[in-house]
């Protein structure tokens, strides 16, 4: 579930980001501020479960691939050879980092212990 936290961070803060470049009035600005408490939620919740180093490195990261791709499909932005790379880079690192993580630390540490 700590993952599920932080892929929902992430989507979230695709809205949050849009919301702090696109707000001009008073409802705009209530959601994007409801987006960044919602954000930072999930990401409280992941780290209950997960290191939080690792839930920071995988929110910025996979928020920051989202966002360009938003931008491009959505607002125009350009979109290189070379962003597609540095995304693909990150997209990766982001799995590596999810495949080698232990999701539960603290369970495995009162384990070793004295199995409390």
């Amino acid at each position: 579930m700590a993952w599920i936290y932080v892929l929902l961070a992430a989507i979230v803060e695709v809205f949050w980001v849009i919301g702090l470049k696109y707000s001009n009035s008073v409802p705009q600005w209530i959601g994007t501020i409801t987006a960044i408490i919602f954000s930072f939620f999930f990401i409280i919740k992941a780290c209950e479960k997960i290191p939080s180093g690792t839930v920071y490195a995988v929110f910025t990261g996979s928020g920051a691939a989202a966002i360009v791709l938003v931008d491009f499909l959505f607002f125009g932005a350009d979109l290189s050879v070379f962003k597609v790379v540095f995304i693909a880079l990150i997209i990766i690192g982001v799995a590596g980092i999810k495949i080698t993580t232990d999701s539960q630390p603290e369970e495995k540490a009162k384990s070793a212990v004295g199995g409390e």
